[in-house]
Formats: C-alpha cells, sequence, structure tokens
C-alpha cells in the first residue's frame, strides 16, 4: 500500500474510533455466543475484544452516507458528521449482555456503540435542501401594446431537510442500516396559478407612443383607449416597463432644474396654479415621468411634453379612478 494511502487509513482510524483512556486492564471475558455487528467476540478479554473490534470494523463504519433525492446524489462523509466508533465500550456492552441474558445458551450480537453531531447532520440537509430545491414558476404574463397574453405556472420540487436529517440519523446510530438511501421530493407549488393571473393583473397599461394611445386592461382584456400627447424630441417619454408608484389629485409641481423651465427651475408650484401644468390628477411612474392632464388640448396626438404622459382632463379624471398604485407600465 503507498505511503499516502497507509497515512489516511491511520488518520481515519485516529478520527473514527475512540482511543482507549488510560484505564486498568479490562481481564474480564466475554461469554461464549456473543458476537458484534456479526464478529465473535466470545472468549475474549474486554481489552483483546476492543482492539479487535477497532481493527475490523472502522472501514465498515467509516462508509459514506449518499441519499438520492430525485435525480441527484448527495454525499456526507463519516467525518463530516463527526461519527465516532467506541470499540471498548462497545466490549464492555458485549460482556455484559453476554454476561447477564436470561438464557446463556441464547446467541447474542451486540451494536457497536456509536455517536455522530446531529447539529452536522441538520446542517448538511439543510444545504441538501437549498441544493435539491427548484423553485416553482409563477404564472404571469406578456404584454404587447394591444395585448395582454398570459404565461402558465410550473411546479418545482423541494425536500423536507428534517426528513433527510431523520434518515441520515438513523443510518448513522445503526450499523445495519443501508448508508445509501431515496428520500422522496415534495412538490413546490407556485403562488401564481393560470387561473390568478386575470386577478393578480388586474389592471395593466400600455403607452404606445407612435400611435399616441394608452390603453388600459382589466383582467386580460382591453377595456378603454386614450388619446395621449407624449416627449418631443429631446425630451422622449421614456421606453421600458415600469408601475405606477404613486397618484395624486391636483397634485403641485416640483419643476426641474432644467434649461427649459426657464425662471421657474426648482420651484414648486401648487396645484391647481394657473402656471402649473399638470391639470386634475397625476399618476407617478419613475424618474419625474408620470400621466397627468393638460390644459393644451391641442396638444394631444402629437410630441408636445417634457417627457410626460399628457390627457385630456376628463380623460386623466376617469383613469385616475380605474388604475390602483403598483399597476404596471408599458411604454414603447
Amino acid at each position: 500500500m503507498p505511503r499516502r494511502s497507509v497515512a489516511a487509513a491511520a488518520a481515519l482510524l485516529a478520527v473514527l474510533v475512540a482511543a482507549p483512556s488510560a484505564h486498568a486492564a479490562d481481564t474480564r471475558v466475554i461469554p461464549s455466543g456473543v458476537t458484534v455487528r456479526g464478529l465473535d467476540v466470545s472468549n475474549r478479554t474486554v481489552d483483546d475484544a476492543a482492539n479487535y473490534l477497532g481493527g475490523y470494523l472502522t472501514g465498515f463504519l467509516s462508509r459514506d452516507v449518499v441519499v438520492q433525492i430525485g435525480h441527484g446524489s448527495y454525499r456526507l462523509k463519516a467525518g463530516q458528521a463527526k461519527l465516532k466508533f467506541d470499540a471498548l465500550l462497545t466490549a464492555k456492552r458485549a460482556y455484559q449482555q453476554g454476561t447477564h441474558r436470561p438464557d446463556p445458551a441464547q446467541p447474542v450480537d451486540v451494536a457497536p456503540a456509536l455517536t455522530h453531531s446531529q447539529r452536522a447532520v441538520r446542517s448538511w440537509s439543510l444545504n441538501v435542501k437549498k441544493r435539491a430545491t427548484r423553485p416553482a414558476k409563477n404564472a404571469g404574463v406578456r404584454i404587447t401594446m394591444r395585448h395582454i397574453f398570459r404565461t402558465h405556472s410550473k411546479l418545482g420540487q423541494t425536500v423536507d431537510s428534517k426528513a433527510v436529517a431523520a434518515a441520515v440519523d438513523g443510518a448513522l446510530n445503526d450499523s445495519r442500516t443501508p448508508r445509501k438511501m431515496r428520500v422522496p421530493t415534495k412538490p413546490a407549488r407556485p403562488k401564481v396559478t393560470a387561473a390568478d393571473v386575470a386577478r393578480t393583473y388586474g389592471t395593466i397599461i400600455t403607452i404606445d407612443r407612435a400611435h399616441f394611445t394608452l390603453r388600459l386592461f382589466k383582467h386580460l382584456k382591453i377595456s378603454k383607449r386614450y388619446g395621449i400627447a407624449v416627449g418631443m424630441a429631446g425630451l422622449e417619454t421614456p421606453p421600458g416597463q415600469y408601475a405606477v408608484h404613486d397618484k395624486q389629485i391636483n397634485p403641485a409641481w416640483h419643476v426641474p432644474t432644467a434649461a427649459w423651465a426657464g425662471s421657474l427651475a426648482g420651484q414648486v408650484i401648487p396645484g391647481g396654479a394657473p402656471n402649473n401644468p399638470l391639470k386634475a390628477r397625476w399618476l407617478g411612474i419613475a424618474n419625474g415621468v408620470g400621466i397627468h392632464g393638460t390644459a393644451e388640448d391641442w396638444s394631444i396626438g402629437s410630441r408636445a411634453s417634457h417627457g410626460c404622459i399628457r390627457m385630456h382632463v376628463s380623460d386623466v379624471v376617469d383613469l385616475f379612478r380605474r388604475v390602483p398604485v403598483g399597476t404596471p407600465v408599458l411604454i414603447r
């Protein structure tokens, strides 16, 4: 055997076999008919049986635990579990059980004295759960300018880490239990199914810049269309997917510090003031861009704003009551 293999085997033996502490020689003789995991220790002294068991059982008890979950295989080494085999305690138990059995002629097989860290096993089992879990996919929507399409949910899988730990503990505690086992998976169900989509996405807005149209969808179906104005060249309404993050009635206008704002730059114009261009209602979308009413009705159907979406006052009042905060908004 190569030196490295001999050294590794010696190290494993040192970890797994609890070295007998200094003690007086135990010369009690184990009666006939006593075995430990099938190894005959009859007529040996307790000390001799301990040395014999340590030499023969260490390799067998040092086997890895292999847990199969779904298509995955997960291995726990005996050292990770801090598994220890107390050969001396096992030999003492062999003597006691052999000596005190009701029928001296009845054979007795003694279980090896094994201990391991349940905390280490629980920690490993939680890690296995994390690796074995495949999250469920929620149903959702694919938003286009004119249509809302459902996307279907998909089941995931998970595993009960407590069941994994219990199976591993059982294998480490009982030397006769197989060290290779299968633990069943559990389905991980999506929070949103296809049946839930219409309720979950009860309201959606799309902003069609090319056709100056705002479309309101209710329960995935078109509910209403409104004419709008969008940002002019150089101050375009930004494309992307957003959400309505706030709503205001007669909003104040926080004038941006931009060249086009002129002498009003940086000021706050009260709601309802004649020089406040945000008329009647405000639905904030992102980065100072929102949907609001305008007094410049002639601008609807053109690129005239400084980035916001303008609507006729009557239209924005109507839209406002139909749209909750959190409504998805797609701008293209």
